[in-house]
């Protein structure tokens, strides 16, 4: 997992190519205009999700890893607290592959709180329950950009 911010992206020119693709596709792109949906950049191998929703209590979400994608969380609007532990901390359940969808149960290891500007970058060791209300349940935007690796 790597959380940092946007205004900081010169200190992760280490990234993978296709993490730094999604920093340049973010930068010349108005993904606040963007309405809900998934938008190709490069096909199946890079694509972005804007979606919204309301955060809740953390009892209500579910654990979620993936295997084929990482993925880039990148708060538009809001405030969203993201749960996190690797998996080999959970009780893994049974793979979706056509969803690339690894669910599991457990506890946090520890959490991050996304701002504006904020993102958080998940791999497929790491397990994450989103859309935790950080305080009081508030309605969040954010792009979820898919890196196939």
């Amino acid at each position: 997992m790597i959380f940092g911010n946007i205004q900081n992206l010169k200190e992760y020119f280490f990234l993978e190519d296709g993490v730094l693709e999604c920093f340049n596709y973010m930068k010349e792109h108005a993904l606040n205009e963007y309405k809900k949906g998934v938008y190709e950049i490069d096909g199946k191998r890079l694509f972005v999700n804007i979606v919204e929703y309301e955060t809740m209590e953390a009892e209500k979400r579910f654990w979620e890893a993936h295997r084929n994608y990482l993925d880039i969380h990148l708060m538009l609007e809001g405030t969203e607290q993201i749960d996190m532990n690797f998996i080999h901390n959970m009780d893994v359940k049974p793979y979706a592959a056509e969803d690339d969808f690894l669910p599991m149960e457990g506890g946090k290891n520890g959490s991050v709180v996304l701002k504006e500007g904020d993102f958080l970058i998940c791999y497929p060791s790491d397990a994450h329950r989103t859309a935790v209300a950080a305080g009081v349940p508030r309605k969040i935007r954010k792009a979820i950009f898919k890196v196939r690796i």
